[in-house]
């Protein structure tokens, strides 16, 4: 029987699905198979956003249908009946996974006491314990609650789980007052026996989209990137007073609710979000549904600006009172909110504890999203900076935004600092712990000018050919790392792989003892992860490179908690073949023996003998990598490559690099198709190498 947590609360508006979000992260990281089951659905017209977003957490592999008891109608019409539907169907999702994240109902339209009396109920026939989630905020969403208050709600909740048979595991007091969580948690572990957490409130994680204010009043897209509909509005300013009156209480994220016949108020909005001296707005909601002079509309055409602007036909009262309804909701395709839960989680609930109380086991398997979240809390721990050059890349900006809002490394961004930090605003990216930094910052410069003069005089450069150079993005960033200004770079999503890593071969050079630099996959099939090198550099190594690179891949292993048993490949094992190709890997194989005995090598070998333990046994029965190999070195990139990508497509593992290795510093080379997630984890190893190097 699979373990589970049932996740309710004693009211609406708590927030339990960023805590859901939080917990199945937290199951998902020990390895074990984790499904998800929503015993009542929101709705029978529109998909449960909720179900939606955990089902979309890679990890979790289940049919959305599958996930969903019963509706409300059901539980009104015959309860009983409802009840034993809902178990049913869950024992069909815990029969196929080890761990279950079951989220209660909303609090829609039954009675507060009388839904968490029936999810108590439900938790108790489906065997599963309590996570009781409290709000720390009044019902208006407002005022927040004092510790008193919450212990107060929490007194009349545990009766309720009490009389249903339902076991309470902890609490997790949610949207707490950000001043009064150590005394919330004290308070309210005084009213009962079990853990307790705060987290606090966080203005994002309530914050309706652009598109949701769209729908509330009935409106539609005037001009604007229609994209940047789903930019989270963080607060609301009517423009009913003068120009002058209005501009001061502009807020960041903020919408402006303008009367439609009011286009000097308009023409003053959309200039002061051009300025970059006042915040940068979400949006503009013109009410009243007057159509705008066609000089107005020709001179917004002009501005050329992506600005979501929306008309509405209600007037101002109606347009605010409905915009006011509207609540943010955290969904599948809200990262920057999925990246402010998290953070806030993995800060204030100490996941290990719940985990232990809830009696997951420790899997010894390693999955992709286990070795992930490795890289994260190892690049975390290392406190790194890290520069990324392609400031000017909407990827390279969202995943700027995961890294600052996760707290993984400290970064900065080349670019115009405007440009850059409009575009993130634009995107809905939070950059403010980022540092933007211009390539043609004339004192830095000037200084990498004189260092890049130095270190290349025997090659004829001269001062003034250097101060051209450096403003490169790819040098900029590159002698940031020789100079310590970062402690690693991450290029290559604009840019070849040559353009990324000629001036990390110019002048930062390799490692004493390494002659070459070279790369490796980390290829994460389900259950373990391998390193695959050379799939990117090197396109025809010698027996010497390629010793090279199998003794700096074992390096690279063993940094990543990955024990490093090498299988030197080629198309044959042992000493069947002959051949220049064959007697290659021999070479090399000989080589590293020699260099590092202490380091397990075989080859030549072919990689079902490396991989499968029955084919070992009968073609290397004494050998000690044959069949365990963790280190596959290829003879050449033609191999490497298509290997990788092989594995990569009809497996469906996760590969992560290239990782260049054997330089003193590291720089690492990114996919030009590279996603969000790819960049996020490149960043991770290289501040992750940073520490090391």
């Amino acid at each position: 029987m699979a373990r589970s947590i049932y996740i309710t609360s004693a009211e609406g508006h708590s927030g339990k699905s960023s805590v859901a979000l939080g917990v199945l992260d937290t199951l998902l990281r020990s390895g074990e198979r984790v499904g998800v089951f929503r015993p009542i659905a929101r709705s029978t017209v529109e998909p449960d956003f909720v179900l939606e977003l955990l089902l979309s957490r890679d990890g979790v592999d289940l049919n959305y249908d599958d996930c969903i008891g019963t509706t409300y109608e059901a539980v009104h019409d015959d309860p009983e009946a409802a009840l034993s539907t809902i178990v049913e169907r869950f024992k069909a999702v815990e029969s196929r996974v080890d761990s279950v994240v079951v989220i209660g109902s909303d609090f829609t339209d039954v009675a507060s006491p009388t839904e968490l009396a029936y999810n108590a109920r439900i938790a108790a026939n489906l065997g599963t314990p309590v996570l009781l989630v409290l709000t720390g905020r009044e019902p208006d969403g407002v005022q927040a609650r004092t510790a008193d208050e919450l212990r107060q709600v929490t007194e009349l909740a545990l009766p309720e789980l009490t009389n249903a048979y339902a076991s309470l595991l902890a609490i997790v007091v949610n949207r707490a007052d950000p001043e009064l969580l150590e005394g919330i948690v004290d308070t309210v572990a005084h009213a009962t026996q079990v853990p307790v957490w705060a987290v606090p409130e966080d203005a994002l994680l309530v914050a309706p989209t652009m598109r949701q204010l769209m729908t509330a009043v009935e409106g539609a897209l005037l001009q604007g990137d229609e994209v940047l509909l789903s930019r989270d509005a963080l607060g609301v300013v009517i423009a009913a007073m003068s120009m002058e009156n209005v501009l001061p209480r502009l807020v960041e994220g903020g919408v402006v609710i303008i009367p439609g016949d009011r286009s000097e108020m308009l023409v003053a909005a959309l200039t002061a979000h051009a300025s970059g001296t006042f915040p940068s707005l979400a949006g503009i909601i013109l009410n009243g549904g007057f159509e705008l002079s066609p000089v107005i509309m020709r001179l917004m055409e002009g501005l050329d600006q992506s600005l979501p602007i929306i008309t509405t036909e209600f007037g101002t009262w109606q347009t605010a009172q409905r915009i006011s309804q509207v609540r943010g909701q955290l969904t599948a395709l809200s990262q920057r909110k999925i990246d402010t839960a998290l953070a806030l989680f993995e800060t204030h609930v100490d996941g290990e504890h719940l985990i232990a109380a809830l009696g997951a086991g420790q899997s010894t398997a390693v999955t992709p999203l286990m070795f992930e979240y490795t890289l994260l809390e190892r690049a975390r721990a290392a406190g790194k900076r890290i520069v990324l050059p392609e400031g000017g890349d909407d990827r390279i900006l969202l995943a700027a935004g995961t890294l600052l809002a996760r707290k993984v490394v400290e970064l900065t961004i080349l670019g115009d600092e405007q440009d850059v930090r409009a575009r993130a605003s634009a995107l809905g990216v939070d950059l403010s712990a980022a540092t933007v930094t211009s390539p043609f910052d004339p004192e830095l410069r000037e200084r990498f000018a004189q260092e890049y003069t130095r270190l290349r005089a025997h090659k004829g450069v001269t001062i003034e050919d250097a101060r051209d150079i450096v403003t490169d993005v790819s040098y900029f960033g590159t002698m940031m790392v020789q100079l310590g200004l970062a402690d690693g770079m991450v290029s290559g999503a604009m840019h070849t792989t040559a353009h990324t890593i000629r001036p990390a071969f110019e002048f930062i050079k390799t490692v004493e003892g390494v002659s070459v630099v070279s790369s490796v996959f980390f290829m994460a099939l389900e259950d373990r992860v391998l390193v695959y090198g050379d799939c990117a550099v090197v396109p025809d190594p010698t027996s010497e490179q390629l010793a090279d690179i199998a003794i700096s891949a074992a390096a690279t292993a063993q940094q990543f908690g990955i024990d490093p048993r090498i299988a030197m490949l080629s198309y044959s094992t042992g000493e069947s073949g002959t051949g220049a190709d064959v007697d290659k890997v021999r070479a090399a194989t000989d080589l590293v023996r020699s260099r590092r005995p202490d380091l397990l090598v075989e080859g030549p070998i072919q990689y079902d003998a490396a991989a499968d333990a029955a084919v070992a046994r009968t073609k290397l029965p004494e050998s000690q990598v044959a069949g365990r190999a963790t280190v596959f070195i290829f003879p050449d990139l033609n191999t490497g490559n298509n290997t990788y990508k092989a594995v990569q497509r009809s497996s469906g593992a996760v590969a992560i690099g290239p990782v260049l290795q054997g330089l003193r510093k590291p720089v690492n080379d990114l996919s030009r198709g590279a996603l969000v997630r790819d960049i996020v984890n490149t960043v991770a190893i290289t501040a992750i190498q940073g520490a090391a190097s």
